[in-house]
């Protein structure tokens, strides 16, 4: 998935208000046996069998495809979900973080999540954000009044606003998951950049 650093998102949201929503909604079973690592492969299946019919034509009234939010993710326009509560439940495939990461949305907020999915989204440089439930719905009802309602999501402050309201809340998150995603960096790169500690430690330890 690409590597991007990650400061502060300020977007429209695309409103999934599926609780429960498993990592089979995300991304149907079918597309694991798939070995490509093309983001757009993955992107393009995102929610596929709640989006399409059996003919593969869109389902009118699911949300996806609604004109409102339809539009695919760019910056400033849905790059933010906001989704159900207990977001990513079911088996831990981390082709749901791909298809999300895929589709091009850079952070989802929900009230919990399941552990794993949680991981694999902040593997995929996608940010999960917990919520209180008052505030998950508040956030449902200002984007139902007004598709355009925009959501800032600072990281580097740990905070998420709803702009239509000025009603702001904390979230927390992993003090090296954040390092992780303010500067672009997987597990691997993480680990180059301590390189030179690990040459003066290897180091130490040979007098012993």
């Amino acid at each position: 998935m690409a590597k991007e650093k990650f400061n502060i998102i300020k977007s429209t949201c695309i409103p999934i208000a599926i609780d429960n929503n498993n990592t089979d909604n995300i991304i149907p079973a079918r597309y694991l046996a798939f070995t490509t690592r093309d983001p757009k492969f993955y992107g393009d299946a995102f929610m596929h069998d709640l989006r399409y019919n059996a003919n593969n034509e869109p389902i009118a009234d699911f949300v996806m495809n609604k004109p409102e939010f339809s539009e695919a993710p760019r910056k400033g326009v849905h790059e933010i979900i906001v989704g159900g509560k207990n977001w990513g439940s079911g088996s831990s495939r981390e082709h749901a973080a791909w298809a999300i990461a895929g589709y091009g949305v850079r952070v989802v907020i929900s009230s919990s999540f399941a552990d794993i999915h949680r991981n694999n989204l902040l593997n995929c440089f996608v940010l999960p954000v917990i919520v209180s439930v008052e505030f998950q719905q508040e956030l449902f009802a200002s984007i139902e009044k007004d598709p355009q309602t925009i959501v800032t999501v600072d990281l580097p402050n740990q905070t998420v606003t709803n702009e239509a309201t000025g009603h702001s809340e904390k979230f927390d998150i992993n003090g090296y998951k954040k390092h992780c995603l303010v500067n672009a960096l997987d597990d691997i790169d993480y680990l180059l950049t301590q390189q030179d500690k690990t040459v003066a430690f290897e180091q130490t330890m040979k007098k012993y």
